[in-house]
């Protein structure tokens, strides 16, 4: 079977890392449009998309997260299987009509998060999961017709709506890229609450949070038997 075909909607605006870190986990052929830059697909003419975290809001005044949100929602309206990271499981939200709000708070760090045990996104991942995290937003509402996937005390941390999949969490992050988002939040955090936050970036939570990584391989997994079923009606 050819290899999958999707977009990779990076929102970030510092995207060295982020182009790293997904490109490494997705075993497929990736399209990347940088999204600040205003740059998205023409169609879609893909096996799905994956949209990526951001510094941004997704309810921020901003044209390029308008055209990113017209683009996202009219590809969740055919039917292409996507999955959202951070910024990306907010929009996804917003898009599908679900509420974003800023939290007042930060949830950094590596955290314990409860799924279901019963989503395909999460086979092969323990119930209470090991992940990083990173924001100051969150997904108050899930969309109408969502199933919450995962959560903890912070709030929803993952999603499910039809063929689109969204999780807060990073489990792209590997431990170069926890740091330097860790020290790059000196102008939001104490001094104290960073040193916190850098000394469980150890190799124990590290290694605990690679089995998220999963969701990779299970969403890739899941689009291809969309493109399989998509075939056969044909």
């Amino acid at each position: 079977m050819a290899h999958l075909r999707l977009a990779l909607l990076n929102a970030a605006h510092k995207d060295v890392s982020t182009r790293r870190n997904f490109r490494r986990e997705l075993d497929a052929d990736l399209e990347e449009f940088h999204c600040p830059s205003g740059e998205l697909p023409d169609d879609f003419r893909y096996d799905g998309f994956v949209l990526t975290g951001s510094s941004a809001s997704v309810y921020w005044d901003r044209q390029w997260i308008g055209q990113l949100k017209t683009w996202v929602g009219d590809a969740v309206q055919a039917g292409l299987p996507g999955l959202g990271v951070c910024f990306g499981h907010q929009l996804l939200a917003d898009v599908m009509g679900g509420r974003v709000r800023a939290m007042g708070e930060y949830e950094i760090g590596y955290r314990s998060v409860e799924q279901d045990g019963r989503n395909r996104l999460f086979e092969g991942i323990d119930t209470e999961m090991t992940v990083f995290t990173t924001h100051s937003d969150h997904v108050l509402d899930a969309p109408p017709g969502a199933t919450v996937i995962a959560a903890n005390e912070y709030g929803i941390h993952g999603f499910r709506k039809d063929h689109v999949f969204a999780v807060q969490f990073h489990p792209e992050y590997d431990v170069e890229t926890a740091r330097s988002v860790t020290k790059g939040k000196a102008d939001e955090l104490t001094e104290d609450r960073i040193e916190d936050v850098l000394e469980g970036i150890c190799a124990e939570n590290s290694e605990a949070a690679c089995e998220v990584k999963r969701v990779f391989d299970n969403f890739l997994e899941y689009v291809r038997e969309v493109r399989v079923e998509g075939l056969e009606t044909n």
